[in-house]
């Protein structure tokens, strides 16, 4: 018995994430003139397939029993994007991508656990929420929320690598994606306490469920989810295969 509901959110999210991703090579790579995905359509679909991962990531925290282990997969598995795209494709590279970012989370959290342990699950998601609100744009110099502008920072924390991963982006940096600590790390905290919350409610019961009593549609959502480290790392080559091979077909 799994968490199935877990397994089939993270699978919807995950085939979102592979269709944004065919998109955005037929709009960059192959010159597909849909304006809309420079947008705020496009916009809204990004950040929903994030959101949804971090939260998710946050949550099965709890869950996991081999945390420093799969903490160090994932970031592994981030840092082999990034060299494939660095040597391969400069002008696409991923440097600290969403796998990055999980995997480093995951270990961070390891430490901050026994702390955050400590806090009202309540008030944790009242406060990550709030601090993740307020640092939302770190990487563009200021604390705020879209418009809101609360405080500019100073310039002096931008400086290199390591403080663009905390957040703080150096001039010049370039990842087509790329998720710093802050303020992504807040989110993450925020499907912990999500975790918390629901354990506090007897909601993990109802979550669970057995893949194979599902639908075949259902059950190849479900199958995508229990697999996502895998097919996140081979899902762009073979939409770059897929794509490159049709293209040759059609011209």
């Amino acid at each position: 018995m799994r968490y199935i509901i877990l397994d089939r959110i993270r699978g919807v999210t995950l085939l979102s994430m592979i269709f944004y991703h065919a998109v955005w090579d037929l709009v960059n790579l192959y010159g597909a003139g849909w304006d809309w995905y420079s947008g705020k359509i496009s916009y809204v679909w990004q950040q929903s397939i994030c959101w949804t991962f971090i939260l998710l990531s946050g949550f099965c925290f709890s869950l996991g029993k081999r945390k420093i282990r799969r903490g160090l997969l994932v970031f592994a598995g981030g840092a082999l994007v990034s060299a494939v795209t660095v040597i391969a494709m400069p002008d696409s590279r991923i440097v600290f991508g969403i796998l990055s970012f999980l995997g480093a989370a995951m270990l961070i959290m390891v430490f901050l656990q026994k702390i955050l342990q400590k806090i009202n699950v309540y008030a944790g998601l009242a406060i990550t929420s709030l601090l993740f609100v307020i640092t939302k744009n770190v990487n563009k110099g200021y604390l705020g929320w879209g418009k809101l502008h609360f405080a500019d920072l100073p310039h002096t924390l931008y400086r290199n690598l390591f403080t663009t991963c905390l957040g703080f982006v150096e001039d010049g940096f370039f990842s087509t994606d790329f998720f710093s600590l802050i303020p992504w790390m807040f989110l993450f905290i925020a499907g912990y306490y999500l975790y918390g919350i629901a354990e506090r409610k007897g909601l993990l019961s109802k979550m669970r469920g057995y893949p194979e009593k599902t639908a075949w549609p259902v059950c190849i959502i479900d199958w995508t989810g229990r697999h996502s480290l895998i097919i996140y790392l081979l899902h762009q080559p073979i939409i770059y295969a897929v794509l490159y091979i049709f293209h040759l077909l059609v011209t």
